[in-house]
């Protein structure tokens, strides 16, 4: 069996997206990308991708950024799967989460798109749902402001003074699934007070 994974973050291509909130999957490549002294170069499959072990003799990752909106990041992925002819199980997908609190990290194999357009697309590509997903707090906007607009703006300046703890343990979780499966990510990262 493989050692490789594809780790995929969501996000939306270009600077002006760089600091929103719904690019924290693509924030934490960039954390993965430097553990693994690894740089991103453009790939046919139209995404950005960093090749590399953060261990020597341990898994191999494949970061992913798709040079697609979010609600596109499916053909991209897949397309990727294919290149390197890895089954949906060996993919990790990160992503904001809106009914996740800020600062947290939960982790999940399987299930629906929950409302999010880059899963969404993502299940419609491979057909299934099987793949890991790396589900990245952001928390709820607040009073009324529209969802829409809550995620595609930058984290506010409290916010960014947590921020890079979170990018930490995100990347964190993606190296636990990775070496040692998915419950013992879970039971570290959900059980943390």
């Amino acid at each position: 069996m493989s050692d490789t994974w594809l780790v995929a973050g969501l996000g939306n291509p270009g600077p002006g997206y760089a600091g929103n909130r719904h690019n924290v999957g693509q924030m934490v490549l960039a954390e993965l990308a430097s553990r693994a002294s690894a740089s991103f170069k453009n790939h046919k499959a139209n995404a950005a991708i960093a090749e590399g072990r953060i261990v020597p003799g341990g898994p191999k990752f494949v970061l992913a950024k798709p040079n697609t909106y979010m609600n596109l990041s499916g053909g991209p992925i897949s397309a990727l799967l294919k290149f390197y002819s890895l089954d949906p199980s060996r993919l990790i997908v990160l992503h904001d989460e809106l009914d996740i609190p800020f600062d947290t990290v939960r982790l999940k194999f399987g299930g629906g798109h929950g409302g999010h357009n880059g899963i969404r697309d993502t299940i419609a590509h491979l057909g299934t749902g099987d793949f890991t997903r790396v589900r990245i707090g952001i928390g709820r906007p607040p009073g009324r402001q529209p969802a829409a607009d809550f995620v595609l703006r930058d984290f506010s300046s409290d916010e960014r003074t947590v921020l890079p703890n979170l990018l930490v343990d995100a990347a964190d979780a993606v190296e636990l699934i990775a070496t040692e499966g998915l419950p013992a990510a879970q039971l570290k990262f959900h059980t943390a007070g």
